[in-house]
Parts: structure tokens; sequence; C-alpha cells
């Protein structure tokens, strides 16, 4: 069952009290209220860790000798003052109330500043003047006459009255009511119409409010097997289906000027990968800072803030309290085999709601959704190919043509075993024109009859294996991370242990990423055949050869593309999860199609 404080698959009597920051989240957006309350999605940025640094004067409770009492003589004052009203159905926390001559006084604290009326006066925003009115009434629940509210908004460093009357009150209560509604619909709202407020929320690169509409109304042509539209949400779901896209088409339309585009850059996107592969490390923790040592000597000190992920290679040991800090800062801990071969993944508990994995299930169980998907994926991979090979290559006009062919036939296949011959036979004119995108062709002789693994006989299969595993592994977490189950895919069959999903999402990168860095590493003479070892079990990167690949891959990862509908640029290690939540919206009924990710 999912962690979320609100059950979708239940009815309304399951719901808990609202907290009134909440409510604040409904009226800026319904769609945000949707994801921190219902799906229990949250994403810190600057703007939230801004407002919580904010709040660190008043969030320290005051004492209270009998809890039910709360008398608030003229100048008594008490912080962080926590209620909960059965009847309203709210729960919040009130920053500050005050003892006043004729009533209490509600302060909240809020970081940004004060909007201006047509006067130019200062006055508080909706959202936060309803906040305090919430306040106000669970106050009033609990005996204490709240005559007064204000807000104090740090950017401006001044209190701004709010009026505390009925009709805000009453206001106050039909949003709740709405906002309940919302949420026992099990339905999330469509984003806001081109709106500058999403630039500013931090659920932005979840939410990809333009990228959403463009992908809804981005329809594939009517299919006449219908499990490819929508195929989780039965019939009877119909009216409901169509009621979201309507919303959808309306925001679209009716948005003033061209949407705002922006890539989503998530928080720890600029943290550093810290890389250990020294047999008998120890990654510990001293501090807030993260601690690798040899042999019980030091050789590499960070802060755990600055870090995005750890790659652990071979025998490598981490403490019990480096553990705790890295599922407590959300770092990825991943585990790889001497060899390059991915073992496992240690990350916190998704974030994401079930309804995404709900989705999955149900929309992968159709053979017609499944064969959509893959035709797609197997589309824009076939397309990379022939980049790759009219970039970095010396190939004849006929075997570009063929490419062409291959990858246009994709959108016929009736059957998936079609599908995969297709691919299959694409797959063996790049890969027997492979050796003509490396330089030095001499040194690097490629078995091009076929990609050859576990083990890999030769340098460039070496390479190739290595980058793939290390693509399953970042599609792998990228899957966690959005809320999709990276075990069961649409295309590869799923197998104890085998990330089929991660597996079917890399397809469309394999060319553009982990052939690139193979090739790259070959090219600019980073890696030469010194830097292999070869025995009976196969062909491996040296330590100092691993090195090299760890460089070119996070050069790789970190280069900047555009993305083929939106133009904006943003680096492959993020365009992986773009892509990954297009599909989660696809499962989600909010996108009528997956499109792959293709470059020019």
């Amino acid at each position: 069952m999912s962690d979320a404080p609100v059950q979708t698959q239940a009815g309304l009597e399951a719901q808990p009290p609202m907290p009134v920051r909440r409510l604040h989240n409904f009226i800026y957006c319904p769609r945000l209220f949707y994801f921190q309350w219902v799906e229990n999605i949250f994403q810190e940025n600057a703007d939230t860790v801004a407002g919580s640094h904010v709040h660190r004067n008043v969030d320290a409770p005051s004492k209270l000798e009998d809890a039910k009492e709360l008398g608030l003589p003229e100048g008594a004052k008490i912080r962080s003052l926590r209620l909960e009203s059965e009847a309203l159905g709210l729960i919040g926390v009130v920053d500050i109330v005050e003892g006043g001559p004729d009533g209490a006084e509600i302060i909240d604290y809020k970081k940004g500043s004060a909007r201006r009326n047509a006067e130019g006066e200062r006055v508080a925003k909706e959202p936060d003047a309803m906040q305090v009115a919430a306040h106000a009434l669970l106050l009033r629940e609990h005996g204490v006459n709240a005559v007064r509210g204000a807000i104090y908004y740090a950017a401006d460093k001044r209190r701004v009255p709010v009026e505390l009357s009925e009709e805000l009150f009453a206001k106050v209560r039909r949003t709740i009511e709405e906002a309940r509604g919302v949420a026992a619909s099990g339905r999330c709202p469509p984003p806001l119409k081109n709106d500058a407020r999403c630039l500013y929320c931090s659920a932005y690169p979840i939410c990809l409010p333009n990228e959403t509409l463009w992908w809804s109304k981005r329809r594939k042509p009517a299919e006449t097997d219908g499990q490819t539209q929508f195929g989780f949400i039965g019939q009877t779901e119909d009216a409901v289906r169509d009621r979201i896209l309507e919303a959808l088409d309306f925001a679209a339309e009716s948005g003033k000027g061209p949407p705002t585009l922006e890539p989503p850059r998530p928080e720890h996107d600029d943290g550093e990968v810290l890389v250990v592969q020294t047999p008998g490390a120890q990654i510990g923790q001293r501090g807030d800072q993260l601690l690798v040592s040899v042999k019980g000597e030091d050789v590499r000190k960070i802060p755990g803030q600055q870090v995005r992920a750890i790659y652990c290679y071979g025998a490598v040991q981490i403490t019990a309290q480096a553990v705790e800090t890295c599922l407590d800062l959300g770092i990825d801990v991943s585990y790889f085999s001497p060899a390059g071969r991915f073992l496992g993944l240690l990350r916190a508990l998704p974030a994401s709601g079930v309804d995404a994995r709900r989705g999955q299930y149900r929309l992968f169980e159709l053979p017609g959704v499944r064969l959509q998907l893959a035709r797609e994926v197997i589309r824009a991979k076939i397309h990379n190919q022939r980049v790759m090979l009219m970039r970095n290559g010396d190939v004849p006009e006929r075997v570009l043509k063929l490419m062409v062919n291959f990858r246009d036939a994709t959108e016929s296949a009736r059957e998936m075993t079609e599908l995969l011959g297709i691919e299959g036979n694409a797959a063996a004119i790049y890969f027997e024109q492979f050796e003509s995108m490396l330089k030095q062709r001499e040194d690097w002789k490629f078995d091009w009859r076929g990609r050859n693994r576990r083990p890999p006989r030769d340098p460039v299969n070496a390479l190739l294996s290595l980058g793939y595993s290390m693509l399953a592994k970042e599609l792998t977490g990228v899957c966690h991370a959005v809320g999709l189950d990276p075990f069961l895919g649409f295309m590869h069959q799923p197998r104890y242990g085998r990330p089929a999903l991660a597996l079917d999402l890399m397809e469309e990168f394999r060319p553009l990423v982990a052939d690139s860095v193979a090739i790259s590493l070959v090219n600019r003479g980073e890696l030469g055949p010194e830097d292999f070892m070869r025995g009976a079990n196969g062909t491996f990167l040296s330590d100092r050869g691993r090195k090299a690949f760890w460089e070119a891959w996070f050069r790789r990862c970190d280069t900047e593309v555009s993305h083929p509908e939106f133009e904006y640029k943003m680096a492959y290690r993020r365009m992986l999860e773009v892509q990954a939540r297009q599909l989660w919206r696809f499962v989600r009924g909010e996108a009528a199609a997956y499109h792959g990710f293709t470059t020019r």
C-alpha cells in the first residue's frame, strides 16, 4: 500500500485531516496539491529550502503547561502551535499566536514579498490569506477567538494584515470541500495554462506543465486496436478520460502567447558522483562528511550534501552510518562487479504514489500497448544508430538508405517478433559498419559479426558491455525515482533480477550514450590496448582503463543535447528522466502516446 496520506482506491472515509499547507497548495495549483497530498510526491528546490530557513525561528514549539488550555492573556505568545479539527477535517501548525486586548492575533511567516494592489499598497496573496483564515478557524474550534491575522513577508521585512471576515471563512470552507473532492476523484488535475507560477514551483520537474499539454495533444493516428489508446482505462471510465483530455486541450488553447518551456533541473542536479574502485576501500562518515579510506588511511573527504551518487566497484564496503546518511540525503549507491556488471542499487523508498505503477501493470498486460511502445523505441533506436554512422563513420549511401527503410518499417510491424526481426537486421548492418567510426582501426579489431558479451572477447565489445551496463543502471534508478516499476517492461520479458523496463527505455539511448563513449575513448586516444586485460574469462578494463572510462562516461552524461520537440538543451543524464516521466504520464493516462528521443 502507498505511503501517501490519501488512498485513492478507497472512499472518502479513509482520508485523514488535510494539512493547512496542502490547502495552500490547492489554492496555488490543484495539480501541485494532488502531487503532494494524494501521491506523496515532494520535490525540494531553492525556494522551499529558503522557506524552511525563514521558519527556523518559529518552528521551535513553545512549552504549554496544559495543552488543553490555550489561555492567551494580553502579551502572551505561543510558537509552532499544532491544532486539529475533526469537524473541519483540517490539521495545521500556526507559526505564532499572540494574545491581544480583544482577542488573539495570528502571524504566519512567508519567504517572499507581498502583492501590490492597484494603489500600490502591500496586500497578502490569496493563498497566504486563506491559510491564516484556516488557522483562525482551527483556533475557534479550540475556543480561542482570533480577531486579527497578519503575514510576515521576509523579503519585505514587514507584516501585512489579513482581515478575518466571515466571507473569507466561508471561502475557506468551500475550498476545503473542493480540495477533498479532487483528492477523492483519483484523477490528477491538468497543469496550469502557461502560467508564470510554474517556473517557481518546486514540482516543476515532475509536473512539466507545457510538455504535458504537448504530449496530451500530440496523439498518434487512430488505431484499430482500442488497447493502444488509454487501454488501462475501462470503458466505463471513458467519460473521465474525455474530461481530462478536454481540460488539457482547453488549457493548451487558452494560454496567452507561446508556452514557456524551462528545462527541468531538480535538486542534486549538479552534485558530484563519487567512484570508489580500490579493493578493500571503505566509505564511512565523520560529521557531515563522507570519508573514503583504504587500509585505515583517509584518501578522500567530501560533504554529503555535495554528493549526487556513489559507485562502488568490486570489494568496497560502506558503513551503516554512511548508508543512513545516503538514504537521508537521497544519494544513490550503485554496486558493480569488478568486471563492471551492474549488481544493484541502494536508494530510499520512491516518493511517488502507486497510480503510475497500477497503470503500468494494467497497460503492459495488453499486447497492443506493448507493441505500440516497442515500435516507437525501436524506431528511435534505429534512427539514432543511423545518425551515429552519418556523424562518425564512412559508410555507403545504400547503407544509410537501408537504415531509413528499417526505421520506417517499424511503424507497420504487426507483431513483436516482426519488430524484433527488423531491429536485428538494422543492428547487424550498424555493427557491420561500426569499425568505420573508429580511428586507428588496425589496433581496434572489432568482431562485427555480432556483439559478444558475458564475457566480451575484444576491447570494443568490453567497452560497449560496460556502457550498456551503466546505462541500465542509470535508467533503473530513474524508473524508481519517477514511480515506475523497473522490472516490468513492455518489450524485454520479465525475469528475476532483470530491470526489463530500464532495458526497454535504454534502447533509444544506446547509440547516443554508450556507443558514443566507446568511440570517443578510442578516437581521442584516451585508451590503448595496454588498458585491457585479456584472459580465458574474457576481456576487461584495467584500473587505469576504468578510470578513463568513468571520466568519459560522466563527460557524455553531462553533455547537453536539444530536445527533439521542446528544443531546450539539457544534459543526457536529465534527458533520461524526461523520457521516463513521459512514459509515467502515458501509464497514468495523461499522454496519448510515447515519443522516442531522437537527435539530428
